[in-house]
C-alpha cells in the first residue's frame, strides 16, 4: 500500500572525490552497481517499503539524474529533483527541497549508504516514539573510524561524539533518518549547515527527542572503490538487499557480454554490456563496466574496469580502479588501490610489481 504521509528525500548532491576516476563523467549515485545505477537501489527500497514521493536532491551532474530517471513512473514512483546550486551540507540539502515536501514525515537517506533496515519498522517506531528525528544506527566491531551515537536504555540520544579512539558504543550513524517535517523548516537557509554537528546536537541542547534505531541488517558506505566493488557484489550475490537486482549469483552477465568457457567470473562480479572476457581469464569480485574487454591470462580481482577499457593478455589488475577508456597492454601489473585515469594507455610491461617478465 502507497504510504501517502511520508516523503522520502536522497541526498545525491556530492562530487564524489573519493571515487575518482569514476565519478569525473557522472554523479557517485548514477554509477553502474550490480546492473543499474545505484541510486535505483536506493529509489526501489524506498518504494518497496510504500513510499511513492521521492525527492532528490541532486548538484553535481544534477542533469543526469533526471535523463536518466525522468518522472519516476518506471520504477513506480513519483520524482521530484531539487538543485543545490552551493554546497549546503546534509542539513542544507533537506532544508532544500522543502518547498516539494507534502506529508508530515520526511524520510532522508544519503545517497552513498544502502540500509538494509526494515523501513516500515523504522517509520513505525518513529511515529510511536513521537520523536522529532529518529536517527538510523548501525553496529561496528570498530567505531574509531566513524562518530558515535549512544542511546539510553529508552533508545533516546543522549550525545553525538566525534572520533575517538576510545569509543562509548559500537552504534554510529547509518546515514538514514526520519524527521517530523516542522522540524526541516528549522534548518537555516542560504548556507551550510551539518545535520550531524549542529542540527542533531541543538535539538538534544533544546530537550527534543531524538531517538535512535539499530539496523541488525546490511549495511555499507559506498564511498571508496573498495567498498563500492564490495558491495556490488554483495548486491549480486544476494547479501546486500535489493530488489532492483536482475539476477543473484556468483556473477551477474548484462545484455551481451561475452565470457569465454574457459574464462573464470566469480564473486560477485558483474560484466556490463557487450563486454568481453576472454579465454584463460579469471574475474573475481570485480564491477566491469559496458564494453570493457579483458583479455586472454588476465588476473582481475576486486577491481573497477571502466567502460571501454582494455586490458591486454596475462595482465594482473587487483585493488585498482581503470578509468573509462583505459587501455593496458600486456603482462602489467597493478595493484595495491592503484587508480589510472580515463584514456590512459600503458604499454606492454610497463608497470610491474614482482622483478620477472
Amino acid at each position: 500500500m502507497p504510504v501517502t504521509d511520508v516523503d522520502a528525500v536522497i541526498l545525491v548532491g556530492g562530487l564524489g572525490t573519493r571515487m575518482r576516476p569514476l565519478t569525473l563523467s557522472a554523479p557517485k549515485p548514477m554509477l553502474p552497481t550490480a546492473g543499474v545505477p545505484f541510486l535505483t537501489h536506493l529509489i526501489c527500497r524506498v518504494r518497496d517499503a510504500g513510499i511513492r514521493h521521492v525527492v532528490l536532491g541532486t548538484s553535481y551532474r544534477a542533469e543526469l539524474f533526471e535523463d536518466h530517471f525522468g518522472d519516476g513512473a518506471r520504477l513506480g514512483v513519483e520524482l521530484e529533483y531539487v538543485v543545490e546550486r552551493q554546497p549546503l551540507g546534509t542539513g542544507g540539502g533537506i532544508r532544500n527541497v522543502a518547498d516539494v515536501l507534502r506529508g508530515d514525515t520526511v524520510l532522508v537517506v544519503n545517497g552513498d549508504n544502502l540500509v538494509g533496515v526494515d523501513l516500515p519498522a523504522f517509520l513505525a517506531a518513529h511515529h510511536r516514539s513521537g520523536a522529532e528525528v529518529t536517527l538510523c544506527l548501525h553496529r561496528v566491531p570498530d567505531a574509531r573510524p566513524y562518530g558515535c551515537v549512544p542511546t539510553g536504555a529508552d533508545g533516546r540520544v543522549t550525545a553525538f561524539l566525534e572520533k575517538d579512539p576510545n569509543p562509548v558504543t559500537d552504534q554510529i550513524n547509518a546515514g538514514m533518518y526520519a524527521f517530523r517535517r516542522h522540524v526541516v523548516d528549522t534548518i537555516p537557509t542560504g548556507r551550510p549547515v551539518s545535520v550531524e554537528r549542529e542540527t542533531f546536537p541543538q535539538l538534544l541542547a533544546a530537550g527534543a527527542p531524538v531517538m535512535g534505531y539499530v539496523n541488525d541488517g546490511y549495511w555499507r558506505d559506498f564511498g571508496t572503490p573498495a567498498d563500492f566493488v564490495a558491495g556490488s557484489a554483495d548486491l549480486v550475490r544476494g547479501i546486500a538487499p535489493s530488489s532492483a537486482v536482475p539476477s543473484t549469483g556468483e556473477r551477474l552477465l548484462l545484455a551481451g557480454a561475452t565470457v569465454d568457457p574457459s574464462a573464470v567470473v566469480t564473486a560477485g562480479s558483474t560484466i556490463g554490456r557487450d563486454a568481453t572476457v576472454a579465454a584463460g581469464a579469471l574475474v573475481q569480485g570485480c564491477v566491469v563496466f559496458d564494453g570493457a574487454r579483458i583479455g586472454p591470462d588476465t588476473v582481475v580481482i576486486d577491481s573497477v574496469v571502466g567502460a571501454g577499457a582494455v586490458i591486454g593478455a596475462g595482465t594482473v589488475v587487483e585493488d585498482a580502479v581503470l578509468g573509462d577508456g583505459v587501455v593496458l597492454g600486456a603482462r602489467l601489473e597493478l595493484r595495491a588501490g592503484i587508480r589510472v585515469w580515463p584514456g590512459v594507455r600503458l604499454g606492454d610491461g610497463a608497470i610491474r610489481f614482482s622483478a620477472d617478465q
